[in-house]
């Protein structure tokens, strides 16, 4: 493969992108700042296909990215490959308002070939090619230059070695027929939706307890309002106000601004500066929240109540054997919430539908309607009709062993 040189203007970068534009897939990582700020600073974008790979830099004189940000989010005819990829998703979206398209995350695609909930990339080398990754480099100042030759080899080295994972993982979601359980995955990945970082919406992010609609009106417009004085100031939202803070706030709200002294996480100068104007505003004008976007009670409605806590521990169990019996990772197939709400009488779930529901859903279904009983014998799954048992319990040809069913379901799912 060759290494291009660090490219650091807009004729080099966009004959890259040329040639780029005709392979299958491309292989994108970034290296960015967000520690001092709130929109992320990129300070470095890695490329390669399988010929040839270079990193770009973003902040040279004058270098225009429109080149590689077209690769990234028009040309429907290269799929992008992340590892990870949510941050470096959200720093495109932030620079043109779109998504990298189609697209392909390598520790997703993980999850449906192996019981990996979230491999880390340094563990996805070693898994498929065998040796270490030097980390070395890992936490530098990336927007410092000039860049030293070992931050561009490690750089350049998370796309390189993607380059060579990326077939062969490919090959065996081919072989097992799982790649069509990735596809609302990868699309759930780049939809623009996931990063448009909603001010009215913000207060969802933030932990609180009770669903009383004047402290949840509250929340809403201290999180909005703190969202605005992030972004005009670009820092941390953080270092404007602390969500433990913020929920405070929303629950004892302060009668007048002397008050804010009392606040815990707030300074005394919050009694007569200017933000603390600002807020007390905000809290004095905030209206109840709706109804409409009041939280569901408990996890997803109605409570499990002590009953339904041991049917969801069944479940949990059987999802924890399933997912080792077809080596996928659990929260692929369902998340700990989902089956909660199975248990509580929710049938509306992810895991009642498609693919899931014939790898999981069927039986997770049937043992909550009764239906089935489970057992494990000599560490495998083996299942039984309530129906097939005789009265005196499950022995013999009487009993209808789903082993093998289990067995050729994870076969034609592969």
């Amino acid at each position: 493969m060759h290494i291009h040189d660090l490219i650091t203007d807009t004729k080099t970068l966009a004959a890259l992108c040329e040639r780029l534009a005709k392979s299958e897939f491309v292989t994108v990582d970034t290296e960015f700042m967000r520690e001092n700020t709130y929109w992320p600073e990129l300070c470095l974008v890695q490329i390669a296909d399988e010929n040839e790979a270079a990193a770009i830099d973003p902040l040279a004189k004058g270098i225009d990215l429109s080149p590689l940000l077209d690769l990234l989010t028009d040309n429907e005819d290269v799929l992008k490959v992340f590892h990870a990829g949510g941050q470096d998703v959200e720093i495109v979206h932030n620079l043109t308002g779109k998504t990298p398209h189609p697209i392909f995350d390598t520790q997703i695609a993980m999850m449906a070939i192996s019981q990996s909930e979230q491999i880390g990339y340094a563990n996805l080398v070693e898994s498929w090619l065998g040796f270490g990754v030097d980390k070395g480099a890992r936490f530098t100042d990336w927007s410092r230059r000039p860049l030293t030759d070992n931050q561009i080899e490690y750089a350049i080295g998370d796309v390189t070695h993607l380059a060579k994972i990326f077939p062969r993982i490919l090959k065996k979601l081919v072989s097992t027929g799982r790649g069509v359980w990735l596809d609302a995955e990868m699309e759930k990945l780049a939809d623009p939706a996931n990063y448009e970082n909603d001010p009215a919406i913000a207060w969802r992010r933030i932990k609180a307890q009770g669903r009383n609609p004047a402290m949840l009106g509250r929340l809403k417009a201290l999180a909005a309002w703190r969202e605005g004085e992030a972004r005009h100031k670009n820092i941390p939202r953080g270092r404007i106000v602390r969500d433990e803070t913020l929920a405070s706030l929303a629950m004892s709200p302060p009668k007048k601004q002397a008050d804010l002294t009392k606040v815990r996480g707030l300074s005394g100068a919050w009694k007569d500066n200017d933000i603390g104007k600002r807020m007390m505003k905000v809290i004095e004008e905030a209206e109840p929240l709706s109804k409409d976007e009041l939280p569901e009670r408990g996890r997803r409605g109605a409570p499990l109540g002590k009953e339904g806590a041991l049917v969801s521990d069944l479940l949990k169990l059987l999802l924890k054997i399933r997912s080792r019996e077809i080596d996928v990772a659990s929260r692929l197939l369902a998340r700990s919430d989902d089956l909660d709400a199975l248990a509580a009488g929710m049938r509306d779930l992810p895991l009642l539908k498609g693919w899931r529901y014939e790898v999981f859903g069927k039986d997770a279904l049937e043992v909550v309607e009764g239906k089935l009983a489970f057992g494990v014998q000599s560490g495998k799954l083996v299942m039984t009709h309530i129906d097939d048992m005789p009265e005196n319990g499950m022995n013999g040809g009487s009993r209808r062993n789903k082993e093998s069913a289990r067995d050729n379901a994870s076969e034609s799912a592969a």
